[in-house]
């Protein structure tokens, strides 16, 4: 079952985050469908976050799907080379978003490795942000706003990873945040193999 938009639309991007560990990300894209367990999130918040793309009401073409209400799909371009996604969350206006880092395969493997021009379904395969997309098939910005109640990209329920399974770091590559950078946002499934290395 599809996580409801409720589930989204929550005040709280860093519970929504923890949250999403466990539950499994799908794609049906092209007449291919792949999914994978999301084992590794990283939590952004459009107030008094520097690591925010829509830090205290920025505002871009970029971002701007960012104000909408929870439950659509922000994706961007980074580095100009990988596309990363991200669950929008909280109410129409907030600017909160949850970056997914990593996944554990599941359906559609053999489409994964090709997509990924690889022989064997080991970490590298899905584990990080810009690597997972590429294995799931997204790949371009035709699915930035994607509602994910629809049928090409969404995320169904599974059961609530326990806290005592939840690893708490800071997050990765955002130095350029300054003391925004030390917040504790990234979250990932321990003991998991298939999260992204720093």
């Amino acid at each position: 079952m599809k996580l409801s938009p409720t589930f989204y639309q929550s005040e709280n991007v860093v519970q929504v985050a923890k949250s999403l560990l466990g539950k499994e990300l799908h794609t049906h894209l092209r007449g291919i469908h792949t999914s994978g367990i999301i084992t590794e999130v990283e939590a952004y918040a459009g107030r008094d976050d520097k690591a925010c793309h829509a830090n205290n009401g920025l505002r871009s073409k970029r971002t701007e799907i960012m104000y909408r209400a929870g439950g659509v799909a922000y994706v961007y371009l980074c580095y100009g080379i990988h596309h990363l996604f991200n669950v929008v969350t909280n109410v129409d206006g907030m600017a909160d978003a949850v970056l997914i880092r990593a996944i554990q395969p599941l359906d559609g493997i053999e489409s994964m490795l090709k997509r990924r021009k690889l022989s064997a379904a080991e970490y590298r395969l899905t584990s990080g942000p810009g690597t997972l997309t590429a294995a799931l098939g997204i790949k371009t910005k035709e699915h930035y706003a994607a509602d994910l109640q629809g049928d090409q990209i969404w995320i169904e329920d599974a059961p609530k990873v326990g806290d005592n399974y939840i690893v708490t770091s800071k997050r990765i590559g955002v130095d350029y945040a300054e003391e925004d950078a030390l917040k504790p946002w990234r979250f990932y499934i321990k003991d998991n193999p298939w999260i992204s290395k720093k």
